[in-house]
Order: C-alpha cells, then sequence, then structure tokens
C-alpha cells in the first residue's frame, strides 16, 4: 500500500536589506513542488529518486540535500518506520538568493507533515523546514524558509522561542528581481556568510535598528513608500555587494529609473527593487540590465509581486 502526497512552496527574498536572518518576503515568482510516496514495508529507508531541474546538479545523497535532511529529521523524531521516496522538481534557480533550498524544504516539511497527518504548529513546522538550509548554508537559519511555508512577509525571532510573525504585505507593493547570470559557488549561501564582519560599529548597528523599524511599520501600515525607505543596509551589502558585479551601476540605475529603493536578495547575486505600482517597470527593468551589461553580464529580469506560503497540490 502506498500513500502520496504532493506540496510547492514558493520562492523568496531574505533579508530586504537591514533585516538580516529576520526578514523573509515570499514571492510569487518561481516555485518548487515535493512529492513524496509514502510505502509501507517499515523498512526505514528514505530515497530521492528522481530530480527535475533547470541548472546546477542537485545532490541525490540525503545528508546533501534539503528536502532529503527535512524529512529525515521529521521521520526521527516522529518515529515513522515506512519507506519514504522524495521527487523533486525545481522551479527556482539554485545559488541565486531567491529561496531554492528554502522552497524545497519549506514544500518537504509540509508535504510530510500532510501525509502523516501530523498536528504540529507553525512555528515547529517551520524550525523542521529550517533543518534544510543546513544543506545549503551550513547551518539552520529561517527567513527564507518562514516566509516561504508561511508566505506573506515575515518576521524571525529566536530568543527565548522560535516564533514567526507573519504580515500580509500591501496590495500596492510590487518587486523587481534582477539575476544576473553568472556563476555561482557550490554552498553559494555559506560562502556568502563567512565573509561577513564579526564586529560592527554602533553606529551602523543603530542606523539597522532604525531601517528595519521602518520597514515592519510599513508592512503594518501597508505603506509602500515607508517600507522602501527603510531598505538600507548599512552592514551586510557594504559587504556582499562586492560578490555582484556593477552592482552600485545596478542600484543607481535603478533608482534614477523609479524605484523607490534598491538592495541584494539574501546572499545575492540577485537584487529586488521596489516598487509601489508598475507603471515604471519597463524602464526599471531595462536600467537593471543596462547596468549589468556595462559588465558584459547577462541578466534576467522579472516583475512579481508576494505570495502565498506552501500549498498542497
Amino acid at each position: 500500500m502506498t500513500e502520496t502526497c504532493t506540496a510547492t512552496a514558493p520562492s523568496s527574498t531574505a533579508n530586504l536589506g537591514p533585516g538580516f536572518d529576520i526578514f523573509g518576503l515570499a514571492l510569487n515568482l518561481f516555485e518548487d513542488r515535493v512529492k513524496l510516496t509514502r510505502k509501507q514495508t517499515k523498512g526505514n529507508k528514505i530515497i530521492i529518486n528522481k530530480i527535475v531541474q533547470s541548472g546546477p546538479e542537485i545532490p541525490l545523497e540525503i545528508q546533501q540535500n534539503s528536502s532529503g535532511l527535512v524529512v529525515r529529521k521529521m521521520a526521527q523524531d516522529f518515529k515513522i518506520s515506512d519507506d519514504i521516496e522524495i521527487e523533486i522538481f525545481k522551479g527556482i534557480p539554485s545559488g541565486y538568493g531567491l529561496g531554492s533550498s528554502a522552497a524545497s524544504s519549506a514544500a518537504a516539511a509540509y508535504a510530510f507533515s500532510k501525509l502523516f497527518k501530523l498536528k504540529i504548529d507553525n512555528n515547529l513546522l517551520v524550525d523542521y523546514a529550517a533543518e534544510g538550509e543546513i544543506a545549503s548554508a551550513g547551518t539552520k537559519h529561517y527567513d527564507n524558509v518562514a516566509s516561504s511555508l508561511l508566505g506573506g512577509f515575515v518576521i524571525v525571532r529566536t530568543l527565548p522561542k522560535i516564533e514567526f510573525i507573519k504580515m500580509v504585505p500591501p496590495e500596492d507593493l510590487n518587486i523587481i528581481v534582477g539575476v544576473p547570470q553568472i556563476i555561482v559557488p557550490k554552498k553559494k549561501t555559506e560562502a556568502a556568510r563567512n565573509i561577513l564582519p564579526k564586529n560592527v560599529s554602533l553606529d551602523n548597528v543603530i542606523q539597522n535598528i532604525s531601517n528595519a523599524s521602518t520597514v515592519v511599520a510599513g508592512f503594518a501600515l501597508k505603506d509602500v513608500q515607508m517600507i522602501s525607505k527603510g531598505i538600507n543596509d548599512m552592514i551586510i551589502e557594504p559587504i556582499r555587494k562586492k560578490l555582484i558585479p556593477n552592482y552600485e551601476i545596478v542600484k543607481k540605475y535603478a533608482l534614477d529609473a523609479g524605484a523607490l529603493a534598491l538592495t541584494i536578495s539574501g546572499a545575492g547575486p540577485s537584487i529586488i527593487a521596489i516598487l509601489k505600482t508598475d507603471v515604471n517597470s519597463k524602464k526599471i527593468i531595462s536600467a537593471i540590465q543596462d547596468g549589468f551589461n556595462e559588465s558584459h553580464i547577462e541578466s534576467k529580469v522579472y516583475l512579481c509581486k508576494p505570495s502565498n506560503g506552501a500549498k498542497i497540490i
């Protein structure tokens, strides 16, 4: 006897400037799909038997695969001994800062909870989904998986306990995503974390707290202009922008063309620009492409909106 369950989870952008490891926003741009098959043969085997993808090869080994890590951890904790087969359909480009590993992790956790009829709250479910980030980032972190699983704008709290605060984004929030077509290293997220400073100035910390508070206020008040005012990072962006060809020129061109703000999407190299409407979107898309072209870098640029979270299909 076999049972199956398939879940999808959307792409996402993390940090939104000053909210490093704290802010996540689900995007309706791409999605990953994970199908789990339960075989009641009590062999206690977890097998990744299919990956459909375009782009870099994704490992089939459980310990190196985001979905595999999630399923293995949940099976162990809930003492499930059935054989489980995993099929992964990758729609999100890997390694570009759009929550690819997080979406696979979120879809796997959501499908597992539904397949085995687990009655667990969203906080615990996100914690399980974050297990998959170990494969790409070397450690658990929650911003992408929380937004991909829950949808909308999510604030991450880890002390005194894990907790996620979801807010519904403004309806007039539009996002342009620019994806430079460059080679990214394996475990790019881990590499991008390793270059971050160990110590930062108090002035920059104060400025980032102010900016992050402004972003949250903007989402609470459904005010895109206010969100944009807060998207200014004094700590992470100055380091990571060096990994993105012509970043400062791309940013200048986008802002001159009408973008309200521009920052790095997660660990990059993708960037996101914020708009209140899509009126100037074509002009901004061209500006971003022109900025990358000056460094002889091709780019793919998309207009999208915030997304709902994981779902069963």
